[in-house]
């Protein structure tokens, strides 16, 4: 990255509702475990001023450069670590962090993540890469170029939701090799009859979601996340996370339903058995949504969804 490419910043997301949620407070702990570019970080280190401390995670080490930059003015508020935040438990006991007034999980890709033709994320340039961390070896040319048809189709109808799964497959092991990101998007166009839809997805979106999360880990990553982050509340901390797809939008509402739950026995079960008791409680029990006025001016964020919970007294 350049410096010229540092300059402008992603606008973060429902960043009013984040700071509301969060209830963050002067001189208080949080976690923003999705980094990305600093934004939330940014405005949570503002409202937490004077005093207030922050541990900013990114699986993507170049996040990290372009939110150090923006974060400079509260370089000693803000500890950055390079990882996901599946890895926040660990991440936490290193730092000696042993709880937090508030946890922030951003579950969306950046702009910038989009634009970097390196990672190849969008289907309009870039290798099939896909790795958010370049450290890992798992890439989405592998899983396009060495996965049986079958494999492929399970991928994109469980990660993508996609109807048209198994003739995508069908197409993807016909046009191999692959090796571009357009190439790929071309080969899933024809497939599914062009580019005429009365959707205003592209006809590769929803294929393209299934691979990023295959070669990311994504939902293992998110359940593991939800977990160790409630782990890491303070009596009446919160957990605040924005989705942006309904894959992982159900794994969040799923998450905390049960664990807002004191019994989650099957409904036939008249006594308890599972001995479950509920670690949090819903703030608000439906999705908070952008404001109007923030499609409006930031169209990306009309996918936000934002879920929230409390952590509940030892004795509740």
């Amino acid at each position: 990255m350049t410096a010229d490419n540092l300059v402008i910043y992603h606008t973060p997301v429902m960043v009013t509702e984040v700071i509301h949620y969060l209830g963050v407070r002067l001189g208080g702990l949080y976690g923003d475990l999705t980094c990305g570019e600093g934004g939330h970080s940014l405005a949570i280190l503002e409202a937490a001023a004077p005093g207030g401390r922050i541990l900013s995670l990114d699986a993507d080490p170049d996040m990290l450069v372009v939110a150090a930059r923006r974060l400079q003015h509260y370089k000693d508020s803000v500890t950055f670590i390079n990882n996901n935040f599946s890895q926040v438990a660990k991440v936490a006991e290193e730092q000696r962090f042993t709880s937090f007034d508030g946890l922030l999980m951003d579950l969306g890709i950046s702009s910038r993540q989009l634009e970097l033709e390196s990672k190849g994320i969008s289907f309009l340039r870039g290798p099939l890469d896909m790795r958010l961390d370049p450290e890992q070896e798992l890439t989405a040319e592998e899983i396009v170029n060495t996965y049986d048809e079958k494999e492929l189709a399970h991928i994109f109808s469980t990660y993508g939701e996609e109807p048209r799964a198994r003739r995508i497959a069908a197409a993807v092991v016909r046009s191999r090799p692959l090796s571009s990101s357009p190439e790929l998007a071309e080969v899933i166009v024809k497939a599914v009859g062009g580019r005429h839809s009365r959707s205003h997805l592209h006809p590769a979106t929803r294929a393209f979601q299934a691979l990023r999360y295959e070669v990311n880990d994504e939902l293992n990553s998110v359940r593991t996340g939800l977990e160790q982050a409630v782990d890491l509340l303070s009596p009446t901390g919160r957990l605040v996370v924005l989705a942006y797809e309904s894959l992982t939008d159900r794994e969040v509402k799923t998450y905390f339903k049960r664990e807002s739950t004191n019994c989650i026995c099957p409904p036939h079960v008249v006594e308890c058995q599972c001995g479950h008791k509920a670690r949090v409680r819903l703030v608000s029990r439906k999705i908070v949504s952008p404001s109007e006025e923030e499609v409006r001016t930031n169209p990306r964020s009309r996918s936000a969804r934002l879920r929230v919970v409390e952590g509940l007294q030892a004795d509740n």
